[in-house]
């Protein structure tokens, strides 16, 4: 049975592929605009280097495929590409080609809480909550998963606020919670759910913590003593729009972080065994 994972060599991607070619089962085409060296798999998928925003790219890619996986998202910031280029246009492309081919199911990796009121000002959810309703009009059976975030995510963007000894946090929002999930055990999910149909899962790890707490655990793993800055949530709205901020790509970025600091980000499908907190120790150690 042969599969199409979009945006293979992401930090999601590269563990589902993993996923998939474990099972030893599937013919497993890896695409993405461009290809990373992972040893381990090597001559277990086949690559393709696709650009999201060019459907001539995925001419033929789906060709006698049953299942395709995207987890094609902007995360980063840019100055050439917007959420709305990638997040959406750029599944939608992928989409049609699968519809073309005549695949069964598509499966988007999404993220929690894009539907919820006042996310439509904030690209990197608006552009996903796009996706899903356009899916849903669509004949194709479907699987949606989204996330509370990564394990990765969180370390990678509380360590320099640990490593210059201060957290910053929004005042008022210290106690707000999510159940982040680790990549492995999410990309395990996703491939053990891939033939489901017509469902949405909201995936979280097994461990929900204040972002307090987090930032506590963070420091305690470095060995300093926790110290918050406490910013007004308004200030990260005049962040976003300072020119500078516009110019370098980012003020879609902070849009969502003020999002994910200030709404409870829990997913009530809990899947995996590893341990957050132990993954913080290790991170930080």
């Amino acid at each position: 049975m042969k599969i199409v994972l979009a945006g293979a060599f992401g930090n999601l991607g590269r563990e589902i592929l993993r996923s998939l070619c474990e099972k030893e089962r599937y013919e497993v085409v890896a695409a993405d605009l461009k290809e990373l060296e992972l040893p381990a798999l090597k001559g277990k998928y086949t690559f393709v280097s696709i650009d999201a925003t060019n459907p001539e790219t995925m001419k033929g890619l789906c060709d006698g495929a049953e299942v395709v996986i995207t987890t094609m998202g902007l995360t980063g910031a840019s100055t050439r590409f917007n959420n709305y280029d990638i997040d959406l246009k750029g599944n939608m492309n992928l989409y049609e080609e699968a519809k073309r081919a005549g695949v069964k199911k598509f499966n988007y990796i999404s993220v929690i809480s894009c539907d919820e009121p006042g996310a439509e000002v904030v690209p990197m959810l608006h552009a996903k909550y796009l996706v899903e309703q356009e899916l849903k009009k669509q004949p194709m059976d479907w699987v949606i998963y989204r996330p509370t975030g990564y394990f990765y995510d969180i370390c990678k963007v509380f360590k320099p606020y640990v490593d210059k000894g201060e957290m910053q946090l929004l005042k008022g929002y210290g106690k707000v919670k999510a159940n982040v999930v680790d990549c492995p055990d999410f990309a395990d999910f996703i491939v053990e759910h891939m033939f489901d149909k017509n469902v949405t899962y909201n995936v979280g790890g097994k461990e929900t913590y204040t972002y307090e707490e987090m930032a506590k655990m963070c420091f305690d793993a470095a060995g300093k003593p926790l110290k918050i800055k406490w910013a007004p949530i308004w200030l990260f709205g005049i962040l976003a729009n300072l020119p500078k901020i516009k110019k370098a790509g980012k003020h879609d970025i902070i849009l969502f972080s003020r999002w994910t600091l200030s709404h409870d980000l829990v997913g009530d499908t809990k899947v995996g065994e590893h341990s957050f907190a132990e993954y913080i120790k290790n991170y930080f150690k």
